[in-house]
């Protein structure tokens, strides 16, 4: 039996197989759309730690 995931876009199941051509996306558009929304900078991971500021570049200090 074959694992199945839900696609990170939509939620729809997706059997973990060869046959997924887009796994772990259901389909061109889910990969697509996660991958524009990556391109647009909309996933970010956040910072705990301030960084020191003489470690900035001069524009942003």
């Amino acid at each position: 039996m074959a694992t199945v995931v839900q696609c990170p876009c939509c939620k729809k199941d997706v059997p973990w197989t060869p046959e997924s051509l887009w796994r772990p996306f259901c389909s061109e558009r889910c990969k697509q759309t996660d991958l524009g929304a990556w391109a647009q900078e909309k996933y970010s991971i956040p910072s705990t730690t301030q960084p020191d500021p003489g470690e900035l570049p001069p524009e942003l200090q």
